[in-house]
């Protein structure tokens, strides 16, 4: 049996990742454009500003994209390209920019699905604070409204805030993101909590702003867990480790996810986080948790537990199991449980708004890439989502991460996640294997994954 009627297929990329001209037409500085700037702090001090030159290339890009049958398009909008200095006046070339995309899309029959933030914050901004500044969710919530008038007659799909783990744990106390701070606990929580009411402000903007009816959800990433057998008691163990909250850090699935779809901060959390909890009020809470209509999650690894005689007991991977480029263990039932966990927690449709990995691609002598792990991958993830359709969790659509290789981070240009080949030198697109054995799922509804090889 094929996935629902109406399931969406697509691919989803970043707009630092992609865009380059960094400069250009009047685009202002972004942290992770000062990021690139700190010395080592990107494998072979790599920078976004040209990446794959997608600002003046998204025709052939969604030409590609359509040549791969893909239905929907899930895409970020920079904010500094749009307004400059995170506030006041607008950058009309980048808002354009933004408008011609959605414009190509729709004519090439893809649906497009618009992330607001995707970790490129303002620097003019951050220079005033960032996610610390009381004043940050107005920011955010002015920023909205711009996108919100300019493209809701054509957009419906929003997602307000990507990976809030990463921009603000990764960004804000390890250092390994952009800002690259690595400030106390205190002050990361507070950034969160403020990132949170953004996120609130935003759902409110779009909802009462938006001149198409729209879709509003977001795309968190958290830590799952899969149990090792169907027992009643290894289910509970990984549901229970999957809502765990046993160390002081953003790396888990509530603190963020309660917020918004719970209205409050989970109990544990706010045991273990202690007096770095800032002060909130309910009406916080009320903003945090403007109703959603789906649940994006983010999903790539994830470990198998049991449950032992003392509890939870998380099971070490085995020599020579199967690792992606990023050294990630492949793990589909952790999608299977994680949609099946996320369902019957949250209750409220699900989308997965990221799944793929990173592979050492080339393009061989004959001019192909060949990525057979790829699509192995792909097969086994999605083989493994419709498992959790049948068991009753109503996911709606999936996005392949990414629709081509692009500036990854802090890893530079040294991992290639997408279905599409980028010689960064030359700009050359060369659609992988994937790419065409993906279209068959798009074309089939996800009957090629479940039923054919790796053709």
């Amino acid at each position: 049996m094929a996935f629902p009627a109406n399931f969406k297929w697509g691919t989803a990329t970043a707009s630092y990742q992609i865009e380059g001209a960094a400069s250009q037409d009047g685009k202002g500085p972004s942290t992770w454009d000062m990021m690139c700037r700190k010395e080592n702090a990107i494998f072979n001090n790599d920078t976004g500003d040209t990446t794959c030159d997608h600002y003046n290339r998204y025709e052939e890009d969604v030409e590609i994209m359509k040549q791969m049958s893909m239905q929907a398009y899930r895409f970020s909008i920079c904010w500094s390209r749009v307004l400059p200095q995170g506030t006041g006046k607008v950058n009309e070339a980048g808002l354009d920019f933004y408008s011609r995309l959605v414009d190509k899309l729709l004519e090439d029959g893809i649906e497009p699905w618009v992330t607001l933030f995707h970790w490129d914050y303002p620097y003019h901004l951050y220079t005033r604070g960032g996610w610390l500044n009381p004043k940050s969710p107005e920011w955010f919530a002015e920023y909205t409204e711009i996108i919100v008038d300019k493209l809701s007659d054509r957009v419906s799909n929003w997602m307000t805030l990507n990976e809030p783990y990463c921009f603000l744990w990764l960004g804000h106390k390890t250092g390994n993101h952009a800002p690259g701070d690595k400030l106390g606990l205190e002050q990361v929580l507070l950034a969160t909590h403020n990132a949170l009411k953004s996120h609130g402000m935003a759902v409110k903007t779009i909802r009462e702003k938006a001149k198409k009816q729209p879709n509003i959800g977001f795309a968190p990433v958290g830590k799952s867990f899969y149990p090792q057998t169907n027992s009643q008691e290894d289910i509970k163990a990984a549901y229970e480790m999957t809502y765990s909250f046993d160390s002081p850090d953003l790396w888990n699935s509530t603190w963020i996810n309660d917020a918004v779809f719970k209205g409050c901060y989970p109990q544990d959390g706010l045991r273990v986080f202690g007096k770095s909890v800032p002060k909130f009020t309910d009406e916080d809470f009320k903003i945090i948790s403007e109703p959603l209509d789906f649940f994006g999650f983010n999903f790539y690894r994830a470990p198998a537990v049991r449950m032992g005689d003392d509890g939870p007991e998380i099971l070490s991977p085995k020599a020579g199991d199967p690792l992606t480029h990023f050294n990630w263990p492949l793990s589909p039932e952790g999608l299977e449980w994680a949609a099946k966990f996320h369902h019957e927690r949250y209750k409220l449709p699900l989308v997965v708004t990221e799944n793929g990995m990173a592979n050492c691609d080339w393009v061989l002598s004959d001019g192909t890439v060949r990525d057979y792990q790829r699509i192995d991958y792909l097969k086994r993830y999605i083989t493994a989502l419709h498992r959790a359709i049948e068991a009753g969790a109503d996911i709606r659509g999936y996005f392949v991460w990414t629709t081509m290789d692009n500036f990854e981070w802090a890893e530079g240009f040294s991992k290639r996640f997408g279905l599409v080949h980028v010689d960064y030198q030359t700009q050359k697109r060369t659609p992988k294997l994937s790419a065409w054995w993906y279209k068959k799922v798009a074309q089939t509804n996800g009957l090629h994954a479940l039923e054919d090889g790796l053709d």
